[in-house]
C-alpha cells in the first residue's frame, strides 16, 4: 500500500484486507477514516453495535482498551468499544475536543437519542456555521437518564464517524445550579447556559405593597437609581427613557437573577478560564422589554460577567417542535429593537430558544442580527427518529404513541403549550403508509416532543417498554434516520442563511 498509491486507494485496499480479516462481519463507515502517526482509525458495525477500528503501531494500539483480532502488513488490527475510557483517548490523539465558538452564526443541535451527532454533521457540512453538537439541558438529562460525560461521549463519536473536521462546540443548556456547571465543566463543556429563571420575580403576580417594600429595602436601590433613572437611550428611530415606573418594575424583576449570574460566573471561573456563556432570560412570563435588555447587560458588566450570548423572551408563543404563534409583523420589529441595541452595546449576540421549526422567524432573526446569532433546537430531531420509527415500525410507533397520549397531561406541566389531543387522530385508523403524516400536524408533533422522557424511560418488570427497540429499529434503519434528521435540520439552517 505504498509507493504511486493514492492515499484513496491504499485506504480501499486497507478497507479489503479489514473484510477479509474480519470475513466481512464489519459494515465499515469510510468517511470516519483518521489518520495519526502511521496508524488508521475508522469505525464500524456489526448487527448490534458500532466499533472502533485502529490498523497501527502497537504503541497506538496499546493507548486504547482493545481486543487484537490480527495483523495487516505487520500492523496490529484492534477492536475498540466506543467507551468513555477510549473516547478520551480519540480526544487526546485526534484533537477532537469541542472548542470556543469560532464564527458570527452559531447553532445547537439537541440530540435526546445520543445517535444523531453524523446526521448534524452532515447538515452542517455546507453551511458557514459554528456547530454546538454536543447540547443537554439538566431537564434533558432527567428525563432520558443520561449525564453530561455521555452527551459529549455520543457526540464526539458521532463526529468522528461523520469525518466532520471543523470545529464544534459543547452546550451544558438551561443550567440552574452551580453544582451543575462544576460537572459540565469537569468534562470539558465549552459553552455554558445560565438559566436563571427562579430568580426571576413575576411583578405581574405581586401587589403594590410588595413591590415597594422590596424595592425600597433593597441595598442596591440608590446606586442604580442614579445609573438609570431617567436616563436616555438612544436608537435610529427612538429614544428610550427611563421612567421610574420601568426602572422599578426592571429592578424587581431581575434584580436577584444578575446576582445569581455572577455567582454561576465566578464558580465557573474558578474550574475554567476560557468558555462561552450564555445567559438565558426567555424562560419568563413577560417578554424582555428593550430597556430591561439595556439594564441587563449593562450591569452584567459592570459586575464583571463576560458573557458572549444573550437570549431574551422574544414575544408570541415560541412552543416547542411547532412554528411561531404570534403576530410576526410585531416581532420583526421587536427583534430589530433587539438587535439594534446589542450592535450599539457590542460584543455578544443574541440567541433565540425553542428554535425547533421556528422557520418563519428563522430569516427576519438572521437579517436584523445580519447573522451575529445564536439558535437552539432539541426536541426536533428526536421527532424526525420517531418520523423514522413510524415509517419503518408501525406497530412500534403506535404504542409509542398510545403511551405518549396516558403521558401528556403530566409530561406537559413543565412547558407551555396549547396542544389540542382531540386534533391528535387515533393511530388505529389510520394506515402505516400515513403514519408520517402526523408528524406534519402540530399537535401530534408535540404530543410526542413532550413526552420523550416518558417514553425512554418507561418500564414494566424491570426491562425498558420502549428504549431498547426504538435504538433497535434506528440502527437497523441508520441511513433513513440520518436521512431525515440531516435533511430536517438543513431546512433549519437553510433560512438562517443571510
Amino acid at each position: 500500500m505504498k509507493g504511486d498509491v493514492s492515499m484513496r486507494e491504499q485506504i480501499d485496499l486497507l478497507f479489503k484486507e479489514f473484510e477479509k480479516l474480519t470475513a466481512g462481519k464489519y459494515q465499515i463507515y469510510p468517511e470516519s477514516v483518521h489518520h495519526f502517526e502511521g496508524s488508521n482509525l475508522f469505525m464500524c458495525k456489526d448487527k448490534d453495535k458500532k466499533l472502533l477500528v485502529i490498523i497501527g503501531k502497537k504503541g497506538i494500539c496499546e493507548k486504547f482498551t482493545a481486543s487484537k483480532i490480527g495483523e495487516i502488513e505487520n500492523l496490529d488490527v484492534v477492536l475498540c468499544q466506543l467507551s468513555h475510557e477510549n473516547c478520551e483517548v480519540i480526544k487526546e490523539l485526534l484533537g477532537l475536543r469541542p472548542s470556543r465558538c469560532t464564527k458570527k452564526t452559531s447553532f445547537g443541535f439537541g440530540d435526546r437519542l445520543g445517535i444523531a451527532t453524523p446526521a448534524h454533521a452532515s447538515a452542517s457540512k455546507d453551511h458557514d456555521i459554528f456547530p454546538i453538537f454536543a447540547q443537554q439541558s439538566v431537564r434533558e438529562l432527567s428525563r432520558t437518564q443520561r449525564t453530561f460525560r455521555d452527551v459529549l461521549d455520543s457526540a464526539v463519536w458521532g463526529v468522528f464517524e461523520s469525518g466532520y473536521r471543523e470545529n464544534f462546540g459543547a452546550d451544558a443548556d438551561h443550567v440552574k445550579h452551580t453544582e451543575d456547571l462544576l460537572i459540565a465543566a469537569h468534562e470539558g463543556y465549552t459553552m455554558y447556559t445560565l438559566d436563571p429563571s427562579d430568580y426571576v420575580k413575576d411583578v405581574s403576580k405581586m401587589n403594590q405593597k410588595e413591590i415597594t417594600e422590596f424595592y425600597q429595602s433593597h441595598p442596591e436601590r440608590r446606586e442604580l437609581e442614579a445609573r438609570y433613572l431617567g436616563k436616555t437611550f438612544s436608537l435610529s428611530k427612538e429614544k428610550l427613557v427611563m421612567s421610574e415606573e420601568d426602572f422599578v418594575k426592571i429592578f424587581v424583576t431581575y434584580i436577584d437573577v444578575l446576582e445569581h449570574v455572577v455567582k454561576c460566573y465566578d464558580a465557573l471561573r474558578g474550574v475554567r478560564r476560557d468558555f462561552d456563556l450564555e445567559v438565558s432570560i426567555d424562560e419568563t412570563s413577560t417578554p424582555t422589554t428593550p430597556l430591561a435588555h439595556i439594564f441587563i447587560v449593562q450591569e452584567l458588566r459592570r459586575r464583571g460577567v463576560d458573557f458572549q450570548t444573550l437570549a431574551p423572551r422574544f414575544v408570541g408563543q415560541w412552543q416547542k417542535g411547532i412554528d411561531y404563534i404570534g403576530d410576526l409583523s410585531i416581532l420583526e420589529k421587536e427583534i430589530s429593537i433587539h438587535s439594534e441595541i446589542a450592535k450599539i452595546l457590542s460584543g455578544y449576540k443574541l440567541s433565540l430558544h425553542s428554535g425547533s421549526d421556528k422557520f418563519s422567524v428563522y430569516p427576519i432573526f438572521a437579517r436584523y442580527t445580519e447573522g451575529n446569532l445564536h439558535v437552539k433546537t432539541a426536541g426536533t430531531s428526536y421527532l424526525q427518529a420517531m418520523r423514522a420509527i413510524a415509517v419503518t415500525d408501525a406497530s412500534l410507533y403506535r404504542q409509542i404513541h398510545k403511551y405518549a397520549l396516558t403521558r401528556f397531561e403530566a409530561d406537559k406541566a413543565s412547558y407551555h403549550v396549547t396542544t389540542d389531543l382531540s386534533k391528535v387522530p387515533d393511530v388505529d385508523k389510520i394506515s402505516d403508509t400515513d403514519l408520517s403524516k402526523l408528524f406534519q400536524m402540530p399537535d401530534a408533533r408535540q404530543l410526542i416532543h413532550i413526552t420523550y422522557g416518558s417514553v425512554l424511560t418507561a418500564k414494566e418488570s424491570g426491562h425498558y417498554l420502549f428504549r431498547d427497540r426504538i435504538f433497535k429499529v434506528l440502527f437497523e434503519n441508520e441511513r433513513l434516520h440520518y436521512e431525515f434528521v440531516k435533511d430536517h435540520m438543513e431546512k433549519h439552517l437553510d433560512l438562517l442563511k443571510i
